[in-house]
């Protein structure tokens, strides 16, 4: 793929990211439905959208340590050594999170964000300046798709931008999702 249409299509993604919408993206994981993280209106759409509960959490994407930082009271020391040798996309739950919209942070003030590893994501982020959502393309209840062609037509039309790159390519599996609190407790909570 050329530099030319992946600048091209991050172009499209942030216009859309900057005025409040909603865009269809290939992640390190799976497809998402993806926005401004510090938007709650956005936030709300992407909710209703996926006809989901709004006390169900959602993930933020970041593409690096000092995004992260930016956005997490205080970083568990351990959440570095977890990232440094997970050998696959992990997201982290950390507590106090900051700068964020409040529609996106839990009910026990705890946010899943996760240092993306896929380099129109990477770009992406850094040219918006602040971190997405990502939440799989599925309805809510329904089962999350492996590729693009098994994302369900409303999920397609609910959204204002689908990112034109990888679409022929099977997705990989969700990320494994683990909780760290600032007392010093991990769970897992997706392996």
């Amino acid at each position: 793929m050329s530099q030319e249409i992946m600048k091209e299509e991050i172009e499209k993604a942030l216009e859309v990211l900057k005025r409040g919408g909603l865009i269809l993206y290939p992640t390190d994981t799976v497809w998402g439905i993806g926005c401004d993280a510090t938007n709650a209106e956005a936030v709300q759409k992407i909710y209703k959208l996926k006809q989901r509960a709004d006390n169900k959490a959602l993930i933020c994407l970041v593409n690096n340590y000092s995004m992260l930082e930016r956005h997490v009271d205080n970083v568990p020391k351990m959440a570095y050594t977890i990232l440094d040798i997970a050998d696959k996309p992990t997201t982290v739950i950390y507590d106090a999170p900051a700068g964020i919209a409040e529609n996106l942070v839990a009910d026990d003030n705890t946010l899943a964000i996760r240092i993306v590893d896929h380099d129109f994501c990477k770009r992406m982020i850094r040219y918006l300046g602040r971190p997405i959502v990502s939440t799989s393309a599925n309805l809510a209840g329904k089962p999350t798709p492996k590729s693009f062609k098994e994302i369900d037509e409303v999920i397609l039309k609910g959204v204002d931008y689908v990112v034109n790159l990888h679409r022929q390519k099977n997705g990989g599996n969700p990320s494994t999702i683990i909780k760290l609190s600032n007392s010093g407790g991990v769970k897992i909570i997706r392996e």
